[in-house]
């Protein structure tokens, strides 16, 4: 369990119909998100994601410690949905995680249904939802957007979490209790969450710093920020 907790979920953790009826809830989010994305997407929030995407998947490859025997990486849903919208950073997250999955067998084929939901998905839009409610603060300079930064990216990877417990209770092989699954995988992705929000606040402050108008929590804020930092 300590390799599944705080990596993308493998092959034969969940059944078949589970793994089913979440590659279904991931077409159909996934097919949303194209359709919302397309009023994103313009001269700064493409280029952008194609750097988000890239970023996302280098450093998913990256592994920090958390615990003995236990590591965890980047995420990566609140950075992308600060940076370029909740929108197109779900679509990131997905192209990132189908190749991983597909070229480096980061994550099991048949469980990519859930790692999308869980990641690309979920992840993604809560992300952006506590930033959302947290903007106000961002607005206060380089202090104000790390912390808001270091906040979404903490909850994104604590509720990510609770989609895998979910997918677990619903149809879970692993031999092992929901009560053992959900207090080792929630209680272990606290703690990545905190590695998680150190990246995100980094990576959005020195974006911010240069380019706030390509950061999209940012938008039609940037005098405000450049006049507080």
């Amino acid at each position: 369990m300590t390799e599944t907790i705080a990596m993308h979920m493998s092959d034969g953790l969940l059944n078949a119909p589970t793994s089913l009826l979440f590659v279904a809830v991931a077409v159909v989010g996934v097919g949303v998100a194209l359709a919302k994305a397309r009023g994103d997407l313009d001269d700064r929030t493409a280029p952008m994601a194609g750097l988000v995407a890239a970023f996302v998947f280098a450093t998913q490859m990256l592994n920090f410690p958390v615990l003995p025997g236990v590591s965890g990486h980047l995420l990566g849903g609140a950075l992308a949905a600060i940076l370029v919208g909740p929108w197109v950073g779900a679509l990131c997250v997905t192209i990132v995680l189908v190749l991983q999955s597909l070229l480096f067998a980061d994550g099991g084929v048949t469980a990519l249904g859930a790692n999308v939901t869980n990641m690309a998905l979920i992840g993604t839009a809560t992300g952006y939802l506590v930033a959302m409610a947290l903007r106000r603060f961002a607005r206060r300079g380089k202090g104000g957007i790390a912390a808001v930064a270091f906040v979404s990216a903490l909850v994104n990877t604590v509720v990510a979490s609770c989609g895998f417990v979910l997918e677990y209770a619903i149809g879970g092989q692993g031999g092992v209790s929901l009560g053992t699954v959900a207090a080792a995988i929630v209680g272990v992705h606290v703690l990545i969450g905190v590695g998680e929000g150190l990246i995100t606040a980094a990576t959005v402050t020195a974006v911010s710093a240069v380019r706030p108008d390509l950061v999209y929590l940012l938008r039609g804020t940037e005098q405000k920020l450049e006049l507080r930092a």
